[in-house]
């Protein structure tokens, strides 16, 4: 499956969550959704742990 249809896919359940339940429902859905890319990324290999914790090197 594509990112773009991945991202539609999103794009609709937030829609549909912001719709029937409110902004607060809204945030709920996206941040389950980030956690849930960012497990994702996890599981493919495509992000370490360390990652996310470790400073980025600046281009000095």
């Amino acid at each position: 499956m594509s990112m773009s249809v991945v991202g539609l896919f999103a794009g609709i359940a937030l829609a549909f969550a912001g719709y029937f339940g409110g902004f607060g429902a809204f945030l709920l859905v996206a941040a389950l959704g980030a956690i849930g890319f960012v497990a994702g990324r996890f599981l493919d290999g495509e992000l370490e742990p360390g990652d996310l914790f470790r400073p980025r090197h600046r281009g000095r």
